[in-house]
């Protein structure tokens, strides 16, 4: 074997799986699939809910814009900072029980976000949201490396991704009604009730960590586990692509509510937070990208996938609802689907301290989001869609150089199973 190809982790699966596997078809395994489509249903529809809320944000606070984007990105932005220590946390004391305190303490905040008094505080608020948060996407992550049958574990995190975008839709599309109804504090009060309802949920059902080993590392340990994955290409590739595409898709969703609101649209704010129904094409695209994965090759997968997104990207370019439909349902499509197969290599590229790898991935998964959500509302502020599609243009065009390389490493179908060795570091 080559040594890019031990870098990139191939496609391995093994001969024969443990019976102590989460096995499809087996009742843990289906209420492991329920449990954590739930637990990522709740996480961004809680991390997400504040994004139709920015012009609410603007009329209530008198900020601009771009400042109202801050609701979003101080939540992102301390989520991908503190799963680099949740990642660690969970390594010490179990997977299951940093997921429950997750959804705990994030439902709580949300709670007292919903009765913020000032912009400041709300701002604050949703800061400790996003610290709370981090205790969920890169741990689950991790579960399902450690936990599921590896053949079945493309499809599982698919499962996971498309319940995290279904959650994403219900969020916006769920604030945008109640708030047009009632107001944004009711809206955001909801979105926290439903994460104590889904911290419940993964207590109560979620299987108990099988292959999880504790592991009481120092700083040494931790340090040199950064230093590993971080001289690691492949690894590095799929950092690449989550700053990237996360970026850009942010930024399109950041700043089409407000095109919807101004002329020549001018839809009421419950019709245009409609538009994150979109997000249901996420929920098809996860399992299903991480089926073809396996099939045709992660790679070349990825590489279509960053394909259609440049497609809808095009499609949301002219003033019309007949292009900006079809392409913002394209463009989220083939996000999730790309996210899901990232989310699943992973696992693969790192097969040791995979916890943190996922949070080192999520780290700059999240950080795209933050700082690109921020800085596209001065491209919205200075030249409206043309300067949002401009900014989110550069943003794949790296996606497509990087996915283009993935391609060409990457190798279709099955290989052998000694291809999932640990790369050197």
């Amino acid at each position: 074997m080559s040594g890019s190809e031990a870098v990139m982790g191939r496609d391995a699966i093994p001969d024969e799986v443990p019976s102590d596997y989460l096995v499809v078809g087996r009742p843990e395994y289906r209420r492991a699939s329920r449990i954590l489509f739930v637990a990522g249903f709740a996480t961004f529809a809680t991390l997400y809910c504040v994004q139709p809320l920015m012009p609410e944000f603007v009329a209530a606070f008198g900020v601009t814009p771009a400042e109202s984007s801050l609701s979003l990105s101080l939540g992102t932005g301390f989520l991908a900072v503190s799963m680099l220590v949740a990642g660690t946390l969970s390594d010490r004391i179990g997977r299951k029980p940093v997921m429950i305190a997750s959804l705990l303490l994030s439902g709580a905040f949300g709670l007292f976000a919903a009765l913020a008094p000032d912009w400041p505080w709300l701002l604050v608020l949703r800061a400790l949201v996003g610290v709370a948060l981090s205790g969920l996407p890169a741990v689950a992550m991790a579960y399902v490396s450690e936990e599921v049958d590896p053949r079945s574990a493309g499809v599982t995190m698919g499962l996971y991704i498309g319940g995290t975008a279904l959650g994403g839709m219900a969020g916006r599309v769920l604030t945008a009604v109640v708030a047009d109804l009632t107001n944004w504090r009711v809206a955001i009060a909801v979105i926290g009730g439903l994460s104590l309802v889904a911290a419940a949920a993964v207590w109560a059902g979620l299987p108990a960590s099988r292959h999880f080993v504790r592991r009481q590392a120092g700083m040494a340990q931790f340090l040199a586990a950064w230093r590993g994955h971080l001289t690691n290409p492949g690894l590095l590739r799929m950092f690449a692509i989550g700053f990237l595409s996360i970026g850009g898709f942010v930024t399109v969703f950041n700043y089409v509510s407000f095109r919807l609101i101004q002329p020549p649209f001018d839809l009421r704010p419950a019709v245009a937070g409609a538009v994150f129904v979109v997000y249901l094409t996420g929920v098809v695209s996860s399992p299903l990208f991480g089926g073809l994965a396996a099939q045709l090759g992660r790679g070349r997968v990825m590489l279509g996938a960053a394909l259609m997104m440049a497609v809808g990207l095009a499609l949301m370019w002219p003033d019309s609802l007949w292009t900006l439909a079809p392409g913002i349902a394209l463009f989220t499509f083939a996000f999730f689907g790309m996210h899901s197969i990232a989310s699943g290599w992973i696992g693969q590229i790192a097969t040791a301290n995979k916890a943190q790898a996922s949070s080192m991935y999520l780290f700059c998964y999240y950080m795209g989001s933050t700082l690109s959500g921020t800085v596209g509302g001065l491209f919205w502020h200075d030249h409206g869609w043309a300067g949002v599609t401009a900014f989110v243009g550069v943003f794949l065009l790296m996606v497509l150089m990087v996915a283009a390389r993935l391609a060409l490493l990457g190798q279709p179908g099955r290989v052998p199973k000694n291809s999932l060795e640990s790369p050197a570091e």
